[in-house]
């Protein structure tokens, strides 16, 4: 036992973390300063540190107290409904993973219905309670997805509480809607373009170009020799927003960058702009590798691929080396018909529609290149017409269309399309061939699910039901059907919610986890149901 005397001043019990170190280790194996033996020691450790706790706070010296921050903002917006008020409680106090994960049971998953929540919040105009306030900017600091929505109805407290808070710093960059506040004061919005902290600037050109699309651009212009090359890539992708043909000079220019990607990136945007000077470059050096060969039975699409990638056609965007796997001249052909303008091929290929071009053959296995690449054009060019062609129609085999090779590439096409024009698509997609390629393109569909693609996707889950097989491999579906489909659907849902009499061929005990995932699906449509209901009560 330490039997020397302790010093002038100091506890009976030692110092604090000579007592956490006895903590750990036990009373039995580590003894203390003034420790009574046997049974009473532990006592004896907990005196100690209650006393070794009240002399370490008593002996913090005061400081000179820092200024009281400035009052927030006032939020103008009506509060929430009081049952809206509690039902946001309620979501935010949810975790991920509260469950341990194994079956879910019949339980609505309450975090992938926040952002819906907040959505319909911020439609009706609500200010957020205060004292969940940190609660949302914790929600929101864990998912980027939540942050426009989140922020948008935190208003002006969220950026009070940020400032007081180092965690909660990513409001500072943001406000409504998550696009930066443009400052009222003169001269501002240069100061803090020239000042800023980089995530700073990019949010402000963003707001900036939102506003004004050439103030925007100047405001680059101003300060592109003197940026670093991964901040120019960051700052020339915000003018995808509002992009039009005045930008067309300063992404000329940019053409000519030190940075490959800055290079790559310019020359999309040009890419998307039909008529600036780089479109029709691609356009002309596409067409002379593309034409119709009218000297066979019917016409065929011939293709020449370029020989070589010149020092003009890297300068255009072209990137010479092909990834692993890839022969050199059709990527080389991808990359030139997808930067020509889409309006090219009407004139090339003898005035034929866009429809009538896609079902054209063509020769020598060139096809599947040459249709991908006008996919990702009809992307890149916004073009529903094209989209239409290369989508063909939902019920034909494979529904793919001859150009839409992959299910991300139909995803893409579709969101090129109307909401409704979309949701007849899929719906028709899902009617034959049912639901397991469909869970790409439900994702890009409209929320609330129209009525006829809410009632094939609930058809369909049916059939699945019926088929005898575990509903784990439409879980994802399911997922997406309890946050997008309309919540008018769960009346039509109560029949599929009780046990059905399991046929020879159904997987053992596949019954019940399909009346679970379907009482789960009518539970939360209804908890979807009233949700809305509390928001607009007055």
């Amino acid at each position: 036992m330490n039997t020397t005397p302790a010093p002038a001043g100091a506890p009976a019990g030692g110092s604090w973390e000579e007592l956490v170190t006895v903590a750990l280790l036990g009373t039995e194996r580590r003894t203390f300063q003034g420790q009574h033996p046997g049974r009473e020691a532990p006592v004896a450790l907990l005196d100690a540190a209650a006393v070794e706790t009240v002399r370490r706070r008593a002996g913090v010296r005061p400081a000179r107290a820092a200024a009281r921050p400035e009052p927030a903002a006032p939020d103008p917006r009506p509060a929430l409904p009081p049952a809206a008020a509690r039902r946001l409680a309620t979501l935010l106090a949810d975790r991920p993973g509260a469950g341990g994960g194994g079956r879910r049971g019949t339980a609505p998953d309450l975090m992938e219905l926040l952002p819906q929540w907040l959505a319909l919040a911020n439609t009706r105009g609500f200010a957020a309670p205060p004292q969940v306030l940190p609660a949302l900017l914790d929600a929101a600091r864990a998912r980027t997805d939540l942050r426009p929505a989140a922020l948008a109805f935190a208003g002006p407290r969220a950026l009070w509480l940020a400032r007081l808070n180092p965690e909660w710093r990513f409001a500072l960059r943001s406000s409504s809607g998550g696009a930066t506040a443009l400052p009222e004061e003169p001269g501002r919005i240069q100061q803090l373009w020239q000042e800023g902290l980089f995530a700073e600037r990019v949010a402000l050109l963003s707001a900036v170009r939102a506003e004004d699309p050439s103030a925007g651009r100047e405001l680059l212009v101003a300060t592109w020799a003197t940026e670093r090359a991964e901040d120019r890539l960051m700052f020339l992708d915000s003018l995808r927003s509002g992009l039009c043909a005045e930008d067309e000079e300063f992404l000329e220019r940019a053409l000519a960058d030190r940075s490959r990607n800055v290079r790559a990136t310019a020359a999309e945007l040009l890419s998307a702009l039909p008529g600036s000077a780089l479109a029709a470059r691609m356009a002309a050096r596409a067409v002379s590798c593309v034409a119709v060969d009218h000297t066979r039975g019917t016409p065929v699409v011939t293709v020449e691929a370029p020989h070589e990638c010149d020092a003009a056609m890297e300068r255009d965007g072209v990137v010479p080396k092909p990834p692993a796997g890839r022969g050199e001249r059709s990527w080389w052909l991808g990359q030139l018909v997808e930067a020509a303008p889409l309006a090219t091929w009407r004139e090339r290929l003898g005035g034929r529609s866009p429809e009538e071009v896609v079902a054209l053959p063509v020769a020598d296995g060139w096809q599947a290149e040459l249709h991908a690449a006008w996919c990702r054009a009809a992307v890149r060019q916004h073009d529903p017409g094209w989209s239409r062609a290369l989508l063909g129609a939902p019920s034909a085999p494979e529904a793919g269309g001859p150009g839409a090779v992959s299910l991300a590439e139909r995803a893409k096409l579709l969101a090129t399309l109307g909401a409704g024009e979309r949701a007849e698509w899929v719906a028709g997609f899902i009617g034959t061939h049912g639901l397991s390629e469909a869970f790409q393109l439900l994702g890009v569909c409209a929320v609330p699910w129209a009525g006829g693609l809410g009632r094939a996707v609930v058809d369909a889950l049916d059939i699945a039901r019926d088929a005898g097989s575990y509903p784990w491999s439409f879980s994802g579906v399911m997922g997406l059907a309890e946050r997008c489909l309309d919540p008018a659907e769960a009346g039509r849902l109560e029949g599929l919610t009780s046990v059905p009499d399991e046929s020879e061929r159904a997987a053992p005990g596949a019954g019940d986890y399909w009346a679970e995932a379907f009482q789960r699906l009518v539970t939360t449509l209804r908890l979807r149901a009233a949700m809305s209901a509390e928001l607009t009560a007055p």
